[in-house]
């Protein structure tokens, strides 16, 4: 794990990195603790390092590598200002750019999104004259299309690995195998993780880690996490979304696609859909699959409901290119979070008690994201402006 490369930064030493139990671990007080190395984690972290090199920070993160599972690799990678209120347009710029410059190697190339609809409006154009796969879209149910010229597609769990490494670059630690909790404000007991010889992982040790501000940035566990270790209210849930493929030809050049709430991403020579999230989820839901004409699949109700509404509109939805898969273990899924319980609200960061800060992507984090991760990070360094303010 090439992690402690700091030929960008000759004048900053390296931070450390444990990544298993056999590495031993010396728990210190830090500045700033960092729960969770999906890419709000990691985007935090190195955010902080860059505005206030002088705070010390530690990165912990429950897998083997920053974004090993998660929603961070399954999101979908889809930058487009389309679904960006007005007033945080700025911020959505300046996360394109960061995506396109920052982090190396993401994968970051620019593709139109055509967003489909069957009545005309402002800024439709005949989608007939947009030369769409007919096998994908059938253009008397669906006429009228909006284009997003500067949508772009990019790798979301490459940009949480690259974060981090740019993050220990500059003087981060991080503290791979490793499950954290919270015992009130400035206190974390962390537990490392190992592997028996039977297979099971057990608690290898535990440490008790002061410090003076934390970041949770567990994703969908976040508010629950700070729900049941701190005892706050949230408002936040979570919802469990799936992205099942269909295998129609897809290239480079191969715009993205929506409609009826869903997103068609080209993806490894086909098409990764991805649904829209209509509610939270409740406690203790279980994924389970639906039935198509009796027949049980790997999709959940809810989804399933949603392609099946769609396949006249979307031929490709109706054959046998579409992956249902015969359980929910079949199709990719993940737990998502939702800011404020909202399927539509954007990422958010607050103070839920003092100094311990919840950090959330959910739906929107492929295009607001980064911008959330680095205004929290400014927050705690005390900075008043960001950067997008000058853009």
């Amino acid at each position: 794990m090439m992690l402690l490369m700091h030929s960008d930064f000759p004048h900053r030493a390296p931070g450390r990195v444990w990544a298993h139990t056999g590495q031993p671990f010396e728990a210190r007080e830090y500045d700033v603790l960092v729960l969770g190395a999906g890419r709000m984690g990691t985007l935090c972290a190195h955010a902080l390092r860059q505005l206030a090199p002088a705070l010390s920070v530690l990165l912990v993160e429950a897998g083997g590598l920053p974004n090993e599972d998660g929603a961070t690799l399954l999101a979908p990678g889809v930058w487009t200002a389309l679904d960006v209120p007005a007033p945080r347009h700025a911020e959505a710029r300046w996360v394109r750019a960061q995506l396109e410059t920052a982090f190396g190697d993401v994968s970051f190339q620019t593709r139109p999104l055509i967003d489909l609809h069957a009545t005309p409006g402002a800024q439709r154009r005949p989608s007939r004259d947009l030369n769409l796969d007919p096998a994908m879209v059938d253009p008397a149910a669906l006429p009228w299309a909006t284009v997003d010229e500067q949508a772009a597609t990019y790798r979301p769990g490459a940009l949480a690995l690259n974060a981090a490494q740019a993050a220990i670059r500059l003087g981060a630690d991080l503290l791979l195998n490793t499950r954290a909790h919270l015992h009130g404000p400035g206190r974390v007991r962390l537990e490392r993780l190992t592997v028996t010889n039977t297979h099971r992982v057990v608690v290898h040790e535990t440490h008790h880690v002061a410090a003076q501000t934390i970041v949770v940035a567990l994703g969908a566990d976040g508010p629950g996490a700070a729900e049941h270790d701190l005892g706050v209210h949230t408002t936040h849930a979570r919802a469990y979304r799936q992205s099942p493929r269909v295998n129609v030809p897809s290239q480079d050049t191969t715009p993205l696609l929506r409609a009826h709430g869903l997103t068609l991403r080209p993806q490894h020579g086909g098409y990764t859909v991805i649904p829209p999230i209509h509610h939270r989820d409740p406690a203790g839901y279980v994924p389970a699959g639906g039935r198509l004409t009796g027949v049980p699949t790997g999709l959940r109700r809810e989804t399933l409901e949603d392609l099946v509404a769609a396949m006249e509109s979307l031929p490709a939805l109706g054959t046998a290119a579409l992956e249902t898969g015969h359980s929910a273990s079949d199709v990719p899924g993940a737990w998502l979070a939702l800011p404020a319980g909202d399927p539509h609200a954007p990422p958010q960061h607050e103070e839920v008690a003092p100094h311990v800060h919840l950090l959330l992507g959910g739906p929107h984090a492929d295009t607001l994201g980064p911008a959330t991760a680095h205004d929290l990070a400014a927050t705690i360094a005390g900075l008043p402006d960001r950067p997008w303010h000058a853009r």
